[in-house]
């Protein structure tokens, strides 16, 4: 597709630790790698790892582990600040690091909006194109949800935002949603924002993983002592804000009653111990409360589960898409996402029968949802249907070509 190899320029916030991971990012960053580009990734090293900024060469892959402030599980103050130090500390290490290369493309991704600054200088010196993956609309999505004050976001990042999307020469959004609320929202050129879904390198299908899984699901079921007859709801990822907590237990009380339902919940962030207080004090009989588990150990679970769950808090009014998404539909199981209006996620999987939706402020709406995977039949069926759209809409190769078009002419 490209004439000539280039040089590919990555800056995220997300903790890299190896070229080998599996995750929206890396997943592309060996797409660009498999086609011949070089690739130079610049991810942080928090400090509390007590380590320095270092090196990691695998292939025509540099991974840069950047020494940085801390960024996630701290309190918003100290996150704040680690953050707007972000610009200063990339452009310090590109410079460092990658100072005598030239780069042809530079990727970005929100969260976070800070390293706007970096970007600019990197491009000013190399001339190269810039692309930002819009993952986060921020501060926005701050705002809504009460962590901070509207005229807080506007003054001190607001300017900030606007800047990152007047350097990006092309920004990909997530959802359709997505990219029209960008559009209403700022002036841009729509010449400039497309379509860029979240994609992966999906495993090979296994269809029987979403049947009954015999031997292996009794022995997991026993396991973890969740009873084996009944349907696996799983909700994995991030348990913070966003998912509106309280929201999630009032689902669980709700549908105590559908003796056929168990929920199993498993994951990092600032609210899982307001579940594990839950649980430990209420000792609810359809719920089993996991913190983060290691990835391999996730997917095993995965498989064992017979529908994905979504969870966003209803106040927003920016479309998020949660990545979350993917790994339901790479095992072939359907998803039921509780969101507010504004998220098309839930739109989508309905239009393409892969799963249901329902807004996420009204607990006995979830427990009439839930009832329609009840079958097994419609669940596999949905499941497949979501495997399949998974592979024509959401794999890296086709996150590829979206970006790679501007580039190679």
């Amino acid at each position: 597709m490209a004439h000539n190899k280039m040089n590919v320029l990555f800056l995220t916030l997300v903790d890299i630790r190896s070229p080998e991971e599996r995750n929206i990012y890396m997943d592309l960053m060996r797409t660009f790698a498999a086609h011949g580009q070089n690739v130079f990734i610049v991810s942080p090293l928090e400090k509390k790892y007590r380590k320095n900024t270092k090196l990691i060469r695998q292939g025509n892959i540099q991974l840069l582990k950047v020494r940085t402030g801390n960024l996630f599980q701290v309190g918003m103050v100290e996150k704040a600040i680690s953050q707007l130090q972000l610009d200063r500390q990339y452009w310090n290490a590109v410079q460092q690091y990658f100072g005598k290369q030239a780069f042809d493309l530079i990727l970005y991704s929100t969260p976070p909006i800070t390293l706007a600054g970096a970007v600019k200088k990197v491009k000013k010196r190399t001339g190269a194109s810039t692309y930002l993956l819009l993952k986060d609309i921020f501060p926005q999505n701050a705002v809504d949800i009460g962590l901070m004050k509207k005229w807080m976001a506007e003054l001190f990042f607001r300017r900030r935002e606007k800047m990152l999307y007047e350097i990006s020469d092309h920004i990909g959004c997530m959802s359709p949603a997505n990219k029209e609320y960008l559009l209403a929202h700022n002036r841009l050129n729509k010449k400039k924002v497309e379509l860029c879904p979240n994609s992966i390198l999906p495993e090979p299908y296994q269809p029987e993983w979403n049947r009954q899984k015999g031997q292996k699901r009794k022995k997991f079921c026993e396991k973890l002592g969740i009873p084996e007859e009944t349907v696996l709801f799983l909700y994995g990822g991030n348990l913070g804000k966003p998912q509106d907590i309280p929201y999630i237990i009032r689902c669980i009380e709700a549908a105590a009653h559908e003796k056929w339902a168990y929920f199993i919940i498993c994951g990092t962030g600032t609210e899982l111990g307001v579940l594990e207080k839950y649980a430990a004090s209420k000792k609810p009989e359809n719920l089993k409360v996991i913190p983060g588990l290691p990835k391999e150990k996730y997917e095993k679970m995965a498989a064992f589960c017979d529908v994905g769950m979504l969870f966003l808090d209803y106040r927003f009014t920016i479309p998020n898409f949660p990545s979350r998404l993917l790994s339901y539909l790479e095992k072939g199981i359907p998803v039921l996402a509780c969101t507010d209006r504004s998220t098309d996620v839930g739109e989508i999987a309905e239009k393409n029968r892969f799963g249901k939706a329902c807004l996420s402020n009204e607990p006995i709406a979830f427990v009439r949802t839930i009832c329609e995977f009840k079958e097994e039949e419609v669940r596999l069926e949905m499941g497949n249907k979501g495997r399949k759209f998974l592979e024509e809409h959401y794999t890296v190769q086709e996150s590829y070509r979206i970006i790679m078009k501007h580039i190679s002419d």
